[in-house]
């Protein structure tokens, strides 16, 4: 496993949901903020993205939008025909790795000739897709959809030029011990294992890990069994023992108390609760619309 797969994964409920607009002339969409993240990919024309933090975001043909973490904004049109590709993917804050907090409130990747190349046959991908339904839509759109949340933040990593992860995703000594707490969180690891892993010594380890992420080694490694934990709680169901053995505690009490420092609930209560959130949002089913102009 690798961080940004793990971080995506950890928070995302359900199957997304995309449509392609269509439309001409002078035309207003208005998004309310959402729990999830939210794109837009303009296909053909331009519009504008204004945000309710007062940002506004000229998009042209070929661009990419991210609005990770649910903006309200409004999306407007008044020069030409136009033709957007919008998705919406359900996430769970509750449980948001600090990667996907990072990024910012709106994520901008303009169309350039020769950048983000698995991005483009992404969204070319999920366009024809959309055009009409296809024998296997139902399969092949929320995957599709799921690869392009992928490319964008992807996208914007290698775009950044500030920010904690893109630099401790880019240190090898990090990278490394990063990538084994990933791979296999209930292993018992220690400072000197994960060390080892990376290459270096115990000190060096905890003095560049420590910089880079924010936290040390074992602390990051306990918070990540939780949320990983937290996953399971939510979708299976499996016992307090089976889970507490899955990340690498080993007893429910043991496992339980952690867990409640963490999050403020026991596990009992957190799955329940996220049950109910669940059922709130009704089914998750993919949805395969027909083209539409967006409401005025």
């Amino acid at each position: 496993m690798d961080v940004v797969s793990d971080a995506i994964s950890a928070v995302r409920l359900g199957h997304p949901w995309s449509h392609r607009m269509r439309s001409g002339g002078d035309w207003r969409t208005r998004v309310d903020p959402f729990q999830g993240a939210g794109f837009y990919v303009v296909l053909k024309g331009g519009c504008l993205l204004r945000t309710d933090s007062g940002d506004r975001i000229p998009l042209d043909a070929g661009d990419a939008v991210l609005l990770p973490h649910g903006a309200g904004h409004a999306i407007e049109d008044a020069r030409t025909d136009t033709e957007v590709l919008s998705g919406r993917y359900w996430l769970d804050c509750s449980r948001m790795h600090p990667l996907m907090t990072e990024l910012p409130e709106v994520v901008h990747l303009p169309h350039r000739v020769g950048r983000h190349l698995e991005l483009r046959a992404a969204i070319d991908l999920l366009s024809g897709e959309l055009d009409r339904i296809k024998p296997g839509s139902c399969v092949a759109l929320p995957n599709l959809l799921d690869l392009l949340l992928v490319y964008l933040v992807r996208s914007w990593m290698d775009e950044a030029t500030c920010g904690t992860w893109p630099g401790a995703l880019g240190d090898p000594v990090t990278a490394a011990a990063l990538r084994a707490v990933h791979t296999d969180p209930a292993a018992p690891w220690t400072n000197d294992r994960l060390a080892a892993e990376a290459g270096v010594s115990r000190a060096t380890l905890a003095r560049r890990f420590t910089a880079l992420v924010g936290r040390p080694p074992m602390a990051y490694l306990t918070w990540w069994r939780l949320i990983v934990a937290a996953g399971l709680l939510r979708d299976t169901s499996g016992t307090l023992a089976t889970i507490a053995g899955r990340v690498g505690y080993g007893s429910p009490y043991a496992f339980s108390h952690a867990f409640e420092r963490e999050f403020g609930t026991t596990p009992g209560r957190y799955r329940v609760r996220a049950a109910e959130r669940t059922a709130e949002r009704g089914p998750a089913t993919p949805r395969v619309p027909r083209s539409t102009g967006p409401d005025r």
